[in-house]
């Protein structure tokens, strides 16, 4: 009982040591943090600055915090970009129930290919993954390299960046939610 009352105040500092700047965050921040993690990914992905260039719309959620212990949540906020610029920003929130253990924080990125899928999710109030659409998640790893003519999908999925001690790249059930900045 004393490494579970342990382990809960690790993790309570390690979620207030990494948290406080990825919520409530104005426009401004996220949009400079939304950069960097599109500069990231252009960088780090052989083939990422053509790919996001062939996407309609690519939503850019950097700095998601995930953790848990048997129960668990995750939340972070972004934007919308089409045609380079910022058009709405949005959140991702999701809870979890089961076996797991740890903190996370994560960039998350959806690349919509195709026009219906944006328009689609644009217009909903909420979307959940793999209810209101699906997305198939790329793991590209370290020096992994892609190309946009190899989906065939409507929305491509990118997990990247993940530090901490919650290994998991499943989106399914997380909404997300436009919300006023």
């Amino acid at each position: 009982m004393k490494f579970i009352a342990l382990f809960m105040c690790v993790l309570c500092l390690a979620m207030m040591a990494i948290a406080p700047s990825s919520f409530a965050a104005t426009a401004k921040e996220i949009d400079a943090s939304v950069d960097v993690a599109l500069e990231r990914f252009e960088s780090e992905v052989k083939g990422g600055k053509e790919f996001l260039k062939a996407a309609k719309g690519v939503l850019v959620l950097p700095r998601v915090i995930k953790a848990g212990f048997v129960v668990g949540g995750e939340y972070g906020e972004g934007a919308l970009k089409i045609n380079g610029k910022t058009v709405a920003y949005y959140n991702i929130a999701a809870g979890s129930f089961g076996l797991q253990i740890g903190a996370q924080e994560k960039n998350i990125m959806l690349v919509f290919m195709q026009d219906e899928a944006l328009t689609k999710f644009r217009n909903s109030s909420g979307w959940q993954i793999g209810i209101d659409g699906s997305v198939a998640i790329i793991d590209v790893g370290a020096e992994g390299s892609i190309d946009s003519t190899q989906f065939k999908e409507p929305i491509v999925g990118f997990v990247f960046g993940q530090r901490g001690l919650m290994a998991d790249v499943s989106l399914e059930g997380a909404k997300i939610t436009k919300i006023k900045k």
